[in-house]
């Protein structure tokens, strides 16, 4: 008896047994017992399911051992960064929806599933500068902190000063606004850190759309600015090694358009 196929939308998406099967077998083929306890499922459960993907080519059978067909491998391949990039989103699309995200290189945005589990935080207002506190007692344990920003806080030279007694290596790109406003400021603290061997300055020479972006050996964290321009004290911080490339190719990025500090 023929039967109607389904969308390959469906097939792939509407069943998350399906969906995580194609996803398992992305790394190679997989017998059914590995499959089973991998899914923690059962063969009755699972069954109709891997019949759906059979039929409709996705994947073949070969003994007790399952494995996607080209068919399959070509879908998966363009799924796995579409599932991932949701991933990333999901966490608060809210949040991401009500960013203005002008400030990501394109090839960079496409690239945003990268960033992988992350987590947002919002400070109150009375914990505003301890969230960059925490943040930099996570650097001190670094070999390397870099950032972006158009805005120093209250305590950053202080913080900075603490990184460089720790031999921390320190790479800032800041705004144009900034640097003018440090050197208007006479700021000592500022220019011992400028003199320093483990210091390296820079000013970007166009605009820079959001308050600050900072990594270490560990985390990436971020402060976009609202889609009206705003600011609204909520951070992203994103804690994996696919983050940390992601983040080293995003200052590249900036350090390319900047022009090094020499002196004050």
């Amino acid at each position: 008896m023929q039967f109607t196929k389904k969308p390959l939308l469906d097939v792939i998406f509407a069943s998350d047994k399906r969906k995580n099967v194609l996803l398992l077998l992305k790394s190679g083929p997989k017998e059914m017992g590995f499959i089973l306890n991998y899914l923690n499922t059962s063969r009755q459960a699972l069954l109709p399911q891997i019949r759906i993907l059979e039929e409709h080519h996705l994947i073949d059978k070969q003994d007790d051992n399952y494995e996607l067909t080209d068919i399959g491998k070509l879908i998966v391949d363009e799924m796995a960064p579409l599932l991932s990039t949701l991933d990333v989103l999901d966490v608060d699309i809210d949040y991401w929806a009500t960013r203005n995200l002008d400030f990501i290189p394109p090839h960079l945005l496409k690239r945003i599933n990268e960033l992988g589990a992350c987590e947002r935080i919002t400070p109150s207002i009375s914990e505003m500068y301890e969230i960059h506190d925490k943040f930099y007692e996570i650097s001190r344990k670094s070999t390397s902190y870099f950032a972006i920003t158009a805005a120093f806080f209250p305590n950053s030279t202080k913080l900075l000063h603490e990184l460089v007694s720790n031999n921390v290596h320190i790479y800032v790109i800041m705004s144009n606004d900034l640097f003018d406003k440090q050197r208007t400021n006479n700021d000592t603290g500022f220019k011992e850190l400028v003199n320093s061997k483990f210091t390296h300055f820079f000013v970007y020479q166009e605009n820079i759309d959001f308050i600050s972006w900072m990594y270490n050996d560990y985390c990436i964290m971020m402060s976009p600015l609202r889609s009206d321009g705003g600011f609204d004290n909520k951070h992203f911080r994103c804690c994996n090694q696919n983050a940390l490339i992601w983040a080293r190719n995003f200052f590249e990025h900036y350090l390319n358009f900047s022009t090094p500090v020499t002196e004050m």
